[in-house]
């Protein structure tokens, strides 16, 4: 059995929709599918939670018009029977009235919150479930509430969602495709909570290390991962094979295409997560397994938004127990470090959330004197397999940035990842004199030697 996950943009429109039940039918086999709200949706119900918040009824009552309106509109070229146009029109009626019925909450707490989010993918996925039963599909819906779980720290408990959904999976098995929603889920206490922002991947790769699937499918309006940011970078290409390292590398320093957690249960059960584009459904995409066999250095990401902090100990020079003391701060904080250097008498560290800043640096300054921490600063990733017998790499990117401030340097601390910290405003320059140097320098020069 597969795993399919189609997101937001990718079921937006009710041609999406159509076009996705043409993919999953496309062969026989049994399938998984996990949609994502409408695209829009999530936004807009956030929108009416802020609304609700303000005590704004007239608001509230007016963005709940305009997304019904839309949905009025969505079924109507969604289906095309009458039958399954009452249906439609009876789940949407019924899910708005909900919508009514949790915004008139007051006080309007973090619980209806949630509960109001979840409503973008109970919609899509009870809408694409009466759409295949109208094209005589078989499929049936189970609800993501019904068995995806997470623990008080907000981490889903896997053998828990593999028990519960293995149960439900065992009662359908005449059905060849199985219908649910990614994001959501239940807490301890039994409340709708969901897997944060972006968690319908996250949702997919759960699913799928739980049932041990044979393959992971994230679609997306994306060829697949690039090995740079097309956005910024002229000469970009999609990525055929990743390993789980680098894919997760390349996730949590600024790929968008993927959510920093998805690729953890995948990991773990050593399930194939490959990348897909809805839009060009025949092209390879990319492949994220336990083993590649492309090239050495894979790929180029960027994270912003980092502060650098700097500490200096003198008086604790070689002190046992320093480095300990120092990330107790930032752990007091819930404030994570994003990159790390040392020398005998200092550390420097970046961090891309400073809501605490001016508490963390009170309290460094007890223990260790602290320059002027710097701003507006860019981790630029390259990721590859940079295993220790290795040659040349760092030659290569050094010689590419060697006309651009380097702040700091990470190398070594993971076989797939080097680091740097550059001045935001260097960041496009970086990119893109990396991505000549690191991908087409080399096939150019033999390619001169070549026609000599």
């Amino acid at each position: 059995m597969q795993v399919w996950k189609f997101g937001g943009t990718s079921v937006g429109k009710p041609e999406r929709m159509h076009s996705i039940r043409t993919l999953i039918t496309a062969d026989s086999g049994r399938k998984i599918v996990v949609l994502s709200a409408l695209s829009g949706t999530t936004n807009a119900l956030i929108s009416m939670g802020e609304s609700a918040k303000a005590n704004n009824d007239a608001e509230v009552q007016e963005k709940i018009d305009a997304l019904k309106a839309h949905y009025d509109a969505f079924i109507k070229e969604l289906y095309s029977t009458e039958e399954s146009l009452k249906k439609g029109q009876a789940i949407v009626d019924n899910e708005f009235n909900f919508i009514r019925s949790v915004l008139k909450s007051r006080p309007f707490t973090l619980k209806q919150d949630k509960e109001l989010v979840a409503q973008g993918e109970i919609m899509s996925t009870q809408l694409f479930q009466g759409y295949l039963e109208e094209q005589g599909e078989s499929s049936v819906l189970l609800p993501a509430l019904d068995f995806m779980r997470i623990d008080t720290d907000g981490e889903p408990e896997l053998e828990t969602i593999e028990a519960l959904l293995g149960d439900m999976l065992d009662h359908q098995t005449d059905k060849q495709l199985i219908i649910t929603q990614g994001f959501i889920c239940r807490n301890p206490r039994g409340e709708v909570d969901n897997l944060k922002r972006g968690g319908s991947d996250y949702t997919a790769s759960l699913i799928g290390g739980a049932i041990r699937a044979e393959e992971i499918q994230i679609w997306t309006d994306i060829d697949g991962m690039h090995n740079n940011d097309p956005r910024i970078v002229k000469r970009t290409f999609p990525i055929r094979e990743l390993t789980f390292e680098e894919a997760a590398e390349l996730a949590y320093f600024g790929a968008k295409i993927l959510h920093p957690s998805t690729i953890t249960p995948a990991k773990m059960r050593g399930v194939p997560v490959r990348l897909k584009n809805t839009m060009e459904p025949q092209a390879f995409g990319t492949l994220i397994a336990t083993t590649t066999t492309d090239r050495e250095i894979k790929a180029i990401a960027a994270k912003d938004g980092l502060t650098a902090i700097y500490i200096h100990s003198t008086r604790m020079l070689n002190a046992y127990g320093f480095l300990r003391r120092v990330f107790e701060i930032f752990e007091k904080y819930k404030t994570p470090v994003d990159m790390i250097t040392t020398s005998e008498v200092s550390v420097s560290v970046t961090i891309d959330n400073d809501t605490n800043l001016a508490e963390i640096t009170a309290e460094l300054s007890e223990i260790a004197d602290l320059e002027e921490h710097d701003r507006d600063l860019s981790i630029i990733c390259i990721v590859g397999d940079f295993k220790a017998d290795k040659e040349g790499i760092a030659l290569k990117v050094f010689e590419a940035m060697k006309h651009i401030p380097i702040r700091m340097i990470s190398y070594g601390a993971s076989e797939h990842n080097l680091s740097i910290l550059v001045w935001s405003k260097d960041k496009a320059e970086a990119l893109n004199v990396l991505n000549e140097r690191l991908f087409y320098y080399e096939d150019a020069m033999k390619n001169i030697f070549t026609a000599q």
